[in-house]
């Protein structure tokens, strides 16, 4: 799977579910890889995990103030300030967003599973990721500020034996031609 097509996954994805569900086009920003967990230091930051061949996790941030018109969009009346109706909110479109990339990759993948979202909210805060994965960053511009989805996907552990073992062969079968 390649930064390119997960790209534009998610920008179809994201486009697609600001558009129908909360009423708001997306402008493009520069996509990017990250080799850090994603996440401001500030805001609010939804994560869900992917299952399935290829594992990994994905995210949605943005500012507080931005949740709050997100959440205004999505459930029709103003929020003055992050609550649990706010953080319900980012958790839902987060679920959506990455459900919907989800699908479209289980074409090519085979069956996922996505986890419940956690959603995180506060100032000064660290993510982390125990791999050694890189992250493909999709920001947006929205409603005069920017909100980012992140992706990390790494062929789970049994295709990464066959991967491992078709790799170590590789060499053999060139030698044998040779």
């Amino acid at each position: 799977m390649t930064h390119e097509r997960l790209v534009t996954m998610i920008r179809q994805a994201t486009k697609d579910v600001f558009a129908t569900m909360l009423g708001i086009e997306l402008e493009d920003h520069p996509e990017y890889l990250g080799v850090t967990a994603p996440g401001p230091s500030e805001g609010v930051l939804a994560i869900v995990g992917l299952a399935g061949a290829w594992a990994g996790s994905g995210s949605f941030s943005c500012s507080a103030l931005m949740a709050q018109k997100i959440s205004g969009q999505l459930l029709m009346q103003e929020y003055s300030a992050i609550d649990d109706d706010v953080l319900d909110a980012i958790g839902e479109v987060t679920n959506m967003v990455l459900g919907n990339v989800k699908t479209v990759l289980e074409e090519e993948l085979g069956p996922m599973g996505l986890s419940i979202p956690t959603v995180i909210y506060g100032r000064n805060f660290t993510t982390r990721n125990v791999g050694k994965s890189q992250w493909t960053v999709v920001p947006f511009q929205c409603i005069g500020e920017v909100v980012e989805v992140h992706l990390c996907l790494e062929p789970g552990k049994e295709l990464s034996a066959k991967i491992s073992v078709a790799q170590q062969q590789v060499p053999a079968i060139l030698t044998m031609l040779g």
